[in-house]
């Protein structure tokens, strides 16, 4: 089917937010006398908002409310991004070239409160018809619902959308949702081949999902 409309997520696409978000929760972690085990970051990796907050509280900070817990990190995250929003390399660029020929969706683990300061700093909210935070949807990734949820949005079907994504919950949740599929993986936080096999092209960079390599998505069986 023609790619009719491209679905972005935002973490590890746009913004190289992983490293932040990591140093973020193990900071609030350790001022709380917490342990902080090497494979936290990407086990929370596309967990919404009530889902790492309850992990953190329930494992790393019991006696806190998952409640607290979300506020917390969330602050000190909107506090960070204030300072400076870490842009990958082409983010901006790419949405706007994108804009210009498709309707443009995000479906993002950040939540709403992050993805609209984010777009803001970034001067590309008005590119996306439509933005959607797993807090906003029954579950997180790598479950579909966050895609499934911005296609309805945009009144496109999911076969006929194309999603960007860098982790292996964002990929099998794109994938889930039946939607085509770019993988631009992150060298911090790589995905695993089993996940990465679940797209369609893996790119080095935003700079290679041109036009064309977008119009061939759309010819591919």
């Amino acid at each position: 089917m023609t790619v009719r409309a491209v679905i972005f997520d935002m973490d590890g696409v746009l913004v190289d937010s992983e490293p932040v978000w990591e140093d973020v929760r193990r900071s609030y972690v350790i001022d709380r006398n917490g342990d902080w085990p090497p494979d936290t970051q990407r086990r929370l990796m596309g967990m919404s908002t009530d889902e790492w907050a309850e992990y953190l509280a329930g494992r790393l900070v019991p006696g806190e409310s998952v409640e607290d817990v979300a506020y917390q990190v969330i602050d000190r995250m909107t506090v960070r991004y204030a300072d400076a929003v870490p842009l990958l390399p082409g983010a901006v660029e790419t949405v706007r070239r994108l804009a210009a020929r498709y309707p443009l969706g995000l479906a993002s683990s950040s939540p709403r409160a992050l993805i609209d300061l984010v777009l803001g700093q970034l001067g590309i909210a008005g590119h996306f018809l439509a933005t959607v935070s797993t807090e906003e949807v029954d579950r997180g990734k790598p479950a579909p619902d966050v895609y499934r949820a911005v296609a309805a949005q945009m009144a496109a079907d999911p076969a006929e959308c194309l999603a960007i994504e860098d982790s292996a919950v964002g990929l099998r949740a794109a994938r889930a949702a039946g939607m085509r599929l770019i993988a631009v993986p992150r060298p911090h936080f790589p995905p695993g081949e089993d996940a990465l096999c679940c797209a369609d092209v893996v790119a080095g960079s935003l700079a290679e999902i041109t036009d064309d390599l977008v119009l061939e998505l759309g010819e591919s069986p």
